[in-house]
C-alpha cells in the first residue's frame, strides 16, 4: 500500500513540519515553541519526485526499536483482549467452527432426505389403502358381483403398496451413493492435508494439519445464521482498535457534525505517535460545516471512539474546514509535572520567551512577556498559583526586572519575594495595594517615559536595553484582586480602578507586566474593563462553562475549550491562551516545589547582589527622598514590633535625639491626625497626646507612596 506524499515544492507548511518530522530524527531536548507564533517552515530534503515514504528514520536506531517494541507489545496485548471478548459471542472462533461443521454436515446430507421422506410417506399411504380394501373384501354378508370388485380393489392396493416400497428402497439406496460420494469429497481434503501432515513430520505436522482443518471449518462458518459477518464497524480506540479512515468517519456522522452521506477528508494518514501516546489525523470537513462545530462536539466524539472527554484534542489549521484531530491513549496529564527549566538555569532574559507549561504533544510552551499582560484564573485548588509562579521566577532570574506584589488573601505565597520586591503588600489591605499602584503609576511609569523620549523612540526594546540601564522590566502582580475591593472604601475602590486600568494601558509599550490572579475573574473580581484587556489567559479547572468563558472569552467553551472538563487529578492543568486571537491550547504547567521556589529565588538574590540591584528597603528609600522623609524614617524606627502608639513627647525626644530640630507643630505638619487620634490617650496612669503608628504609615504613604 502506498502512501501518499507531498513534494517539496508544497506551500503547506503544516505538512512540511510533519514530513520533516518523519525524515528527520527527534531532538533530544523538546522543541522551545512560542504560544503565540505561528508554525515556522522547516526545509525539507530534495525530493523531485515527491515520493519519500512517511517512515521516521528514527525508527532505525536502538531508540526508534524499542518504541516500536513498546507499541508492538501493548497493542498486542489489546488485540488479545479484544479476541478473548469476542470468543464469548457467536461471532467467536468456536463458534463459527461449529457452524462450519453443522454446515458441512448439512451438505453431506443433501437434500435426498426430501425425496425419501416423500416415499416413505407414498408407502405408507399405500399400505393403509391395502389395509383399508383387504377389510372391506373380507367382510362375509356381500354379493358376489361386489366380492369380486373389492378383490380387484385389494389386489389393485397391494400392487400399489410394494410398487411405493420398491420406489422408496431405490430413494434410500440413491440417497446413501450420493452422501457417500459428497462425504468422501467432503473429507478427503482434510483427510489428505492431516495424512501428508502426520507422514512428512509426524505428529507436529498432524497437529498443524489439524489446526488447517479448524480455520478451514472456522471460515465456512464466519457467517452467523442470520448471515451477519464479524466486522470492525464498531471498533473504538477505547477497546484497543487502531484508527482508521473509516472509523474516523462513522464517528463524527455519530456525533451529528457531519451529514450521513458526507465523507471527512483525510490531510494525513492515521498514525500512532512516535511515543505511542495518541492517535492523530489531519482531516478537512465537508463544504458548510464550521470548524466550530465539530470543536464543539467533543463529547459526542469521546463517545464514538470509546474514551473520555479529555483523551480528545481538536485544533483548528489554517483554515476554517482544517482540523487536527487527536485521540490519546490515556486520560493526559494525570502524573507527576514535569521538572520546571528554571532550576537549572542561571539567568533569564525576559526578551526572550520564557517556558511556562508543556503541551499534550510534549511541546514546551514559551510565552512572550514584552507587552503583554496576564489573567490566570480557576477554582481553589487549580493550580492557578503555581502556573503564575512560572512567569514570576523566570523574572526573578532577569536582574532587570523590578518587582511590586500584592497579596489579597493574605497568605503566603508571596513572601519568599519579599527580598527582591521594590514594594509588597502580603496583608491584603487596600491602603497598601493603593500606594504600590502610586508608586507605579506616579513614579515608575514617568521614569520610564522620559528614557523612550531621551532615546527619541516609540517603546522600549532588547536594544535599547543594552544601551540605557535605565530599561528595566515592572512587574505588578496583584492576587485575588476582589478581595483587595471587598475591604476598600467605596473611594478607594474607584481609585484603585483608576490607577490599575491606566497601568495596564499604557504601562504595556515600557515592559511593564500586569498579572492577575484570582478565582472566578469575573466584574466583581477583576474589572470588566481591565480584563478584556489582559492578553494572555490561563484557565484552569472551573466549576461551570460559563466560569471558563469568563477567563478565556465568551463561546470559548461550546467550541471546545471548557476548563469545565479538567478533572480534579490533573493538577496544573489549564487552557493557556496568548494574544488576542490565538486559539487556547491545553498545558500543564511546570510545577516547582516550596523548596525549589526557595533555591530559584537565592540564586535571584545573589545575581541582584552582584549586579548592585537590590530593591532598597521602604525606610531606605524614605530617607532617599527628602530631609522630611529621614524625618520620618527615624520616626518610624521608633515604633518597636508590637507598638502602636507614642507620646508626642517621647517622639519630639527622640527626633531630638536622632539630631532633627523638629517642634510640635511641625510634627503634626509631617504626620496629620484624625480627630480620633488626636485624642488623650492613657499611657502609665497618665493621659498624654499620642501618635499611632497608623498616621505615621498614612503620612508616609501619602506623601511619598511608600508602604511601611
Amino acid at each position: 500500500m502506498s502512501i501518499e506524499t507531498s513534494p517539496s515544492s508544497s506551500n503547506d507548511p503544516e505538512w512540511e513540519k510533519i514530513v520533516a518530522g518523519y525524515l528527520n530524527s527527534p531532538a533530544p531536548e523538546p522543541v522551545l515553541q512560542s504560544a503565540s507564533a505561528a508554525p515556522m517552515k522547516q526545509p525539507l530534503p530534495a525530493d523531485p519526485t515527491g515520493d519519500t515514504p512517511i517512515t521516521p528514520a528514527w525508527t532505525k536506531t536502538r531508540a526508534g526499536w524499542k518504541a516500536r517494541a513498546h507499541v508492538g507489545r501493548v497493542n498486542t496485548v489489546r488485540g488479545f483482549r479484544k479476541w478473548l471478548r469476542r470468543q464469548a459471542t457467536e461471532h467467536g472462533h468456536a463458534a463459527q467452527t461449529w457452524r462450519g461443521i453443522a454446515r458441512a454436515a448439512l451438505w453431506v446430507h443433501g437434500t435426498e432426505g426430501a425425496q425419501i421422506t416423500a416415499a416413505r410417506h407414498e408407502v405408507q399411504q399405500t399400505q393403509r389403502d391395502y389395509k383399508a380394501a383387504k377389510w372391506a373384501h373380507d367382510r362375509r354378508l356381500i354379493p358376489g358381483t361386489e366380492k369380486d370388485r373389492r378383490r380387484k380393489d385389494m389386489e389393485d392396493a397391494f400392487a400399489y403398496s410394494v410398487s411405493a416400497m420398491s420406489r422408496y428402497r431405490a430413494a434410500l439406496r440413491e440417497a446413501r451413493m450420493r452422501r457417500a460420494g459428497r462425504a468422501a469429497l467432503a473429507l478427503a481434503p482434510f483427510a489428505g492435508v492431516e495424512g501428508a501432515g502426520i507422514h512428512l513430520f509426524g505428529a507436529p505436522g498432524g497437529l498443524a494439519a489439524t489446526g488447517v482443518t479448524l480455520a478451514a471449518l472456522t471460515l465456512i462458518g464466519r457467517r452467523t445464521r442470520a448471515g451477519e459477518l464479524y466486522t470492525d464497524r464498531d471498533a473504538k480506540i477505547g477497546d484497543g482498535d487502531r484508527m482508521t479512515d473509516e472509523m474516523v468517519n462513522r464517528v463524527y456522522r455519530s456525533a451529528k457534525v457531519i451529514g450521513a452521506e458526507d465523507v471527512v477528508k483525510l490531510l494525513s494518514p492515521c498514525t500512532l505517535t512516535a511515543d505511542g501516546s495518541a492517535w492523530e489525523v489531519r482531516l478537512e470537513l465537508p463544504d458548510g460545516i464550521p470548524g466550530a462545530k465539530a470543536l464543539g462536539a467533543t463529547a459526542q466524539l469521546a463517545n464514538g471512539f470509546g474514551v473520555s472527554v479529555q483523551q480528545i484534542s481538536q485544533t483548528k489549521g489554517e483554515r476554517e474546514d482544517w482540523l487536527t484531530l487527536r485521540v490519546t491513549l490515556k486520560v493526559p496529564f494525570t502524573g507527576k509535572s514535569k521538572k520546571g527549566p528554571l532550576l537549572t538555569a542561571d539567568k533569564v532574559n525576559l526578551w526572550e520567551p520564557q517556558p511556562m507549561a508543556v503541551s499534550e504533544r510534549g511541546d514546551v510552551m514559551a510565552v512572550e512577556w514584552f507587552e503583554k499582560t496576564a489573567l490566570f484564573g480557576g477554582e481553589p485548588g487549580a493550580g492557578k498559583s503555581a502556573a503564575a509562579n512560572n512567569p514570576l521566577l523566570s523574572a526573578a532570574l532577569d536582574v532587570t526586572a523590578d518587582f511590586y506584589l500584592a497579596d489579597g488573601k493574605g497568605g503566603f505565597d508571596l513572601t519568599p519575594f519579599e527580598p527582591i520586591a521594590q514594594m509588597i503588600d502580603t496583608d491584603g489591605d487596600p491602603e497598601q495595594l493603593l500606594a504600590i499602584l502610586r508608586h507605579v503609576w506616579e513614579v515608575v511609569l514617568p521614569g520610564l517615559k522620559q528614557t523612550v523620549k531621551d532615546h527619541s523612540v516609540r517603546k522600549f526594546s532588547e536594544a535599547l536595553a543594552a544601551q540605557d540601564d535605565r530599561v528595566r522590566w515592572t512587574v505588578l502582580y496583584i492576587d485575588e484582586w476582589a478581595s483587595y475591593m471587598a475591604a476598600a472604601t467605596p473611594e478607594q475602590q474607584k481609585e484603585l480602578e483608576r490607577l490599575l486600568r491606566l497601568i495596564t494601558q499604557q504601562g504595556r509599550a515600557y515592559a511593564v507586566i500586569v498579572i492577575a490572579a484570582t478565582q472566578k475573574p469575573d466584574s466583581n473580581a477583576v474589572p470588566t474593563g481591565i480584563r478584556d484587556i489582559l492578553s494572555t489567559r490561563w484557565a484552569g479547572r472551573c466549576m461551570t462553562p460559563e466560569a471558563s468563558d469568563t477567563i478565556l472569552g465568551k463561546g470559548r467553551a461550546t467550541a471546545g475549550y471548557n476548563a469545565q472538563r479538567i478533572l480534579k487529578s490533573q493538577r496544573g492543568v489549564g487552557y493557556l491562551q496568548t494574544g488576542e486571537t490565538s486559539e487556547p491550547v491545553l498545558t500543564q504547567s511546570y510545577f516547582y516545589t516550596d523548596e525549589e521556589v526557595s533555591v530559584i529565588l537565592r540564586r535571584a538574590y545573589q545575581l541582584r547582589q552582584e549586579a548592585a540591584v537590590l530593591p532598597l528597603g521602604p525606610l531606605d528609600r524614605l530617607r532617599a527622598a527628602d530631609e522630611d522623609g529621614v524625618i520620618l524614617a527615624d520616626l518610624a524606627r521608633m515604633y518597636e514590633d508590637g507598638v502602636e502608639l507614642l507620646p508626642a513627647a517621647r517622639v519630639l525626644e527622640g527626633l531630638a535625639e536622632a539630631g532633627h530640630t523638629v517642634t510640635a507643630d511641625r510634627l503634626a505638619v509631617l504626620v496629620p491626625r484624625t480627630d480620633e487620634e488626636k485624642r488623650r490617650q492613657e499611657i502609665n496612669g497618665s493621659k498624654v497626646s499620642v501618635y499611632p503608628l497608623a498616621a505615621v504609615r498614612r503620612a508616609v504613604a501619602d506623601s511619598y507612596g511608600i508602604a511601611l
